[in-house]
């Protein structure tokens, strides 16, 4: 499997936080030097390993805002 390269522009914010101290995140990451997108994903405390995630560009990160904006929570 090829290295994945990434680097965390922003951390927007932190949803969760397992108990193995694994936080579920917010971030503006650009992958394998691309444009960087939203990803929502599990990261270690260092950001060395990743759980599985969503990556977003701006146009969806705005539809899930107003799903989520209309739903009834």
């Amino acid at each position: 499997m090829a290295d994945i390269k990434y680097e965390i522009i922003e951390t927007i914010g932190t949803l969760s936080e397992s108990s193995k101290g694994w936080k579920k995140e917010l971030n503006y990451i650009s992958w394998n030097n691309r444009e960087p997108k939203y990803d929502l994903r599990d990261w270690s405390l260092a950001h060395e390993k990743m759980g599985k995630g969503i990556t977003l560009s701006k146009e969806e990160l705005k539809g899930l805002r107003d799903i989520l904006n209309n739903m009834d929570l």
